[in-house]
């Protein structure tokens, strides 16, 4: 492979204000997640809590199974398409690779409100998928902001900011889903491909024009062939303990973010309103624990810091798994706190030690390590769930469990 299809993007060289681009990136990725995380707390009401038909009871399954497949439709669109996006963004412009990825975004969740209106169940499924391909965007915000490190701008605490935005987002979309769902099931779908609108005007207006890296013509398929975000755990062997301990993580983390609704239809009685505030709670701990880790950031990001934090959400996450009535709401609060701290150091620290990969290219495959994790849980959660929810809550927090004790030996080697 030549030097010209792996050197990365280089970052605009004349952004007079740094700052006020962070902003809008941080802008941007709020308002694409709040429509990206609308369908969280709405599918185990509209599954398991919902009426009997052809559409919960597709085929004659069990609405769980048939929850999980849901689950794992997005997330598997989104792995498959963050092996790319951040890559291409370092080859082709971040902005150019967002403005597509948003239309699409617009496209996908009005086809899936349509199908989910005409109770479609295997439509819905295909526009949940198509959808995701085209939702990696943070790997490119990460990108963006990384890009920004070479004109002074702090990562660590670009990256905090970021992540706030992100749980803001997380904040704002499941309360609006849980909120609107009983206007009907169609209308938080039709929200998320109206939150798109806004982004798109934050893109065009704010985020800088970056050329294509000039090199030899690079046919589209080739490229994403050759920079795919996984190929990286070939190139450098130095990444695979940390996509093992990432992926141990996020199989953590995503047993929480997806059944931790279904925990509270079944263990609290809670409509999709409830879920929702749940939720919103939880969001506003990552937001604040977000911020203060921004706030008091010292230096350069250490490993053991979210060596720490990924310790105190597994304690949550298996606590969540014996708890008791609403005792467990606070076990999901802690541990979306926990996860918060953990997200401020990580894609900081890596940003620094792999630069010369491409930014998208590094942060591409932090999103594509959630993905698999997301798909994985997502599938073997909703079998653990015709057990119990608590099963899978216990083998997510044993997940976290053996990935901070991994994080900690990480620590110890690399300094």
């Amino acid at each position: 492979m030549s030097s010209a299809s792996t050197t990365p993007l280089a970052p605009s060289p004349n952004i007079r204000h740094p700052q006020w681009v962070v902003a809008a990136v941080c802008a941007l990725s709020m308002m694409s997640t709040i429509g990206v995380s609308m369908a969280y707390p709405i599918l185990a009401p509209i599954f398991v809590g919902g009426a009997a038909d052809g559409f919960t009871r597709f085929a004659g399954l069990d609405p769980r199974l048939l929850m999980g497949v849901a689950l794992a439709a997005n997330p598997l669109g989104i792995l498959i398409g963050s092996l790319f996006i951040g890559p291409l963004s370092d080859r082709y412009g971040r902005r150019a690779l967002l403005t597509f990825t948003l239309t699409a975004c617009f496209v996908g969740n009005l086809i899936t409100a349509f199908a989910l209106h005409e109770r479609w169940y295997l439509l819905f499924i295909a526009a949940r998928f198509a959808t995701g391909l085209t939702e990696g965007n943070t790997a490119v915000a990460r990108a963006l902001l990384a890009d920004l490190g070479e004109q002074g701008v702090d990562r660590t605490k670009a990256f905090a900011s970021l992540n706030a935005c992100l749980y803001m987002g997380w904040l704002l979309g499941p309360l609006v889903g849980g909120l609107t769902l009983p206007l009907g099931e169609p209308v938080p779908f039709v929200l998320a491909a109206l939150a798109m609108l806004p982004c798109q005007l934050v893109l065009q207006l704010a985020l800088p024009r970056q050329a294509p890296r000039p090199s030899e013509p690079l046919h589209l398929l080739k490229a994403m062939r050759e920079q795919q975000a996984l190929g990286l755990l070939a190139k450098d062997r130095r990444l695979v303990p940390l996509f093992l301990l990432q992926l141990s993580y996020t199989l953590g983390i995503n047993a929480l973010y997806e059944f931790s609704p279904l925990w509270l239809l079944e263990k609290l009685g809670l409509s999709s309103v409830g879920i929702a505030w749940v939720t919103a709670a939880q969001c506003a701990a990552m937001t604040l624990a977000s911020l203060a880790a921004g706030r008091f950031s010292r230096g350069k990001p250490r490993l053991a810091g979210a060596a720490r934090a990924a310790l105190l959400a597994s304690v949550c996450i298996i606590a969540l798994a014996l708890a008791p009535g609403w005792l467990g709401v606070l076990c999901i609060i802690g541990a979306g706190a926990s996860q918060s701290l953990y997200n401020a150091v990580l894609p900081a620290w890596m940003s620094e030690r792999f630069a010369e990969h491409g930014q998208g290219r590094v942060m591409g495959l932090l999103t594509t390590t959630f993905c698999i994790a997301n798909v994985l849980i997502a599938l073997v959660g909703s079998a653990l769930a015709l057990l119990s929810v608590r099963a899978v809550m216990g083998v997510g927090g044993i997940a976290c469990l053996l990935s901070a004790w991994m994080l900690l030996r990480h620590a110890r080697r690399a300094g």
